[in-house]
């Protein structure tokens, strides 16, 4: 890799989505303890045979994969397409992120609603929750908040007196 591309892909980090070091970081170990329980749990399903528990399984093992694909791109060197993933999933939004990995992890506890199935998507659904919470923002001082405030109380008051046609 020459010191051109080294710098082109610094300055392609993903945009700044509000988001702080650590929480990034949390999400992305929630990520990785979603995917390694839903992949110890997708195989502990698979071992039936129920059709339904099968099929849940292997919709888990498919999340574990799709989690470290996204999350944690360096364990799936062995894969072509890992990096052009991992970098599209980069540049979605929390929110996405949080309805993709809600979805699904919701998908497999709706096939085969089990012990399984409920607690091995667990980590994967909270880490789709973290992503949503992301979403949000961060949370306002409130001097700022007591200013807003104060500024809408003050428009409602002018625009009173405004439509009654005479101030009061």
């Amino acid at each position: 890799m020459s010191s051109e591309e080294t710098a082109a892909s610094t300055k392609a980090a993903p945009e700044d989505d509000g988001m702080t070091w650590w929480y990034r970081w949390l999400c992305k170990i929630a990520g990785v303890l979603g995917g390694i329980s839903c992949a110890v749990s997708g195989v502990w399903n698979c071992v039936t045979v129920n059709p339904l528990n099968i099929a849940a399984g292997v919709w888990m093992v498919l999340n574990a994969f799709v989690l470290f694909l996204c999350e944690v791109p360096f364990c799936c060197q062995f894969i072509e397409f890992a990096n052009a993933v991992a970098a599209r999933a980069d540049k979605l939004k929390p929110w996405q992120k949080a309805f993709f990995y809600c979805g699904m992890a919701l998908f497999p506890v709706f096939l085969s609603f089990s012990f399984t199935t409920l607690f091995g998507n667990a980590i994967a659904f909270a880490t789709g929750v973290l992503y949503g919470l992301a979403s949000l923002g961060k949370k306002g001082d409130a001097v700022t908040y007591a200013r807003l405030q104060h500024q809408k109380q003050g428009d409602e008051e002018r625009m009173a007196g405004t439509t009654n046609g005479a101030p009061e």
